[in-house]
């Protein structure tokens, strides 16, 4: 059986942290910010962690196994 290959979409969109969490970059930073309080623009700054539901799918996408 061929290995799995990285889904390249979601390479480019998240990250794995040493200990296995996920980081990803949060919506609604990109344009449109005008209309955004303050408040709300500075929440969106830096990267989140991806909620433990989606995990296990991540992983395999972009290593192709799962834990």
């Amino acid at each position: 059986m061929p290995k799995m290959k990285t889904h390249k979409g979601t390479k480019k969109r998240f990250r794995l942290t040493a200990s296995g969490k996920v980081k990803h970059r949060r919506a609604g930073t990109s344009h449109l910010a005008t209309r955004k309080t303050h408040k709300q623009k500075r929440n969106l700054r830096g990267t989140g962690v991806v909620s433990a539901v989606d995990v296990k799918r991540l992983h395999i996408a972009l290593n192709g196994y799962s834990y």
